[in-house]
């Protein structure tokens, strides 16, 4: 299944029940303007743009910007193959295998309509592996996602602390469903935790409902406990 850059006049946009009030910083905003995340990045700001206004306006503004300086290089820049290369880029994406791989996929309850991209990668009757008590996930394993170090649902039962953890890396987190509460606030549905490795934080449920997220990372978090680090390389954590 391909994973395609989708621009703001393509997005298709929601209203959630609240609007998003954690958001991306600028310079992922840029790179998803740029077309230059990761597949598992990029498959979270989808979402994240779905149902986000203020994104959606910035992004437009970026890719505004770059149209502009492509439209400002000197003609010679531009090679008279394009036509040839773009012609071929039509041919990929007419495989019918790819457009088999784009039909339409049942939803699961819990996944909101602003979250449609994540429906395409699972399959029926998915099973959550549980983790530890109040904690599971589903991972992406799918090739499309080596670029990332993680890509994963995880869901968290309501009052359920997280283990307390950095990250040798960037992580991405998108609240699907419920909310919780850590260091930087209170993230509810359609929010983005954008953290760097700077960022030391400890995630807790709210007690009304399952907190369930889109997590992306790129290297292995850095855990305190003994006993989140023995689990670590078992859940791909």
């Amino acid at each position: 299944m391909k994973q395609n850059h989708i621009t703001m006049s393509q997005a298709p946009a929601f209203q959630p029940d609240s609007t998003p009030k954690h958001h991306p910083d600028d310079a992922t905003l840029l790179s998803y303007a740029s077309g230059s995340l990761s597949a598992g990045s990029q498959m979270l700001l989808q979402c994240h743009l779905a149902c986000c206004e203020h994104c959606r306006q910035r992004v437009a503004e970026a890719e505004a910007v770059g149209g502009g300086l492509l439209d400002g290089l000197p003609q010679a820049v531009m090679n008279t193959d394009v036509d040839d290369i773009f012609a071929k880029l039509d041919l990929l994406d007419s495989d019918p295998v790819s457009q088999s791989e784009e039909l339409p996929v049942k939803r699961p309850d819990w996944l909101p309509e602003w979250a449609e991209p994540v429906a395409k990668w699972l399959e029926t009757d998915q099973n959550w592996q549980r983790l530890a008590p109040g904690i599971s996930q589903i991972k992406f394993d799918q090739p499309e996602f080596c670029q990332d170090k993680a890509v994963r649902l995880l869901k968290i039962s309501p009052g359920t602390c997280m283990p307390s953890h950095g990250h040798n890396g960037s992580e991405l987190t998108l609240i699907l469903s419920g909310s919780y509460c850590d260091e930087t606030g209170r993230l509810c549905a359609g929010d983005v935790a954008d953290l760097d490795p700077d960022i030391k934080h400890q995630p807790i449920a709210d007690r009304d409902q399952d907190c369930i997220c889109l997590i992306v990372t790129d290297a292995p978090l850095k855990f305190e406990g003994w006993i989140p680090k023995l689990m670590q390389p078992f859940f791909g954590l």
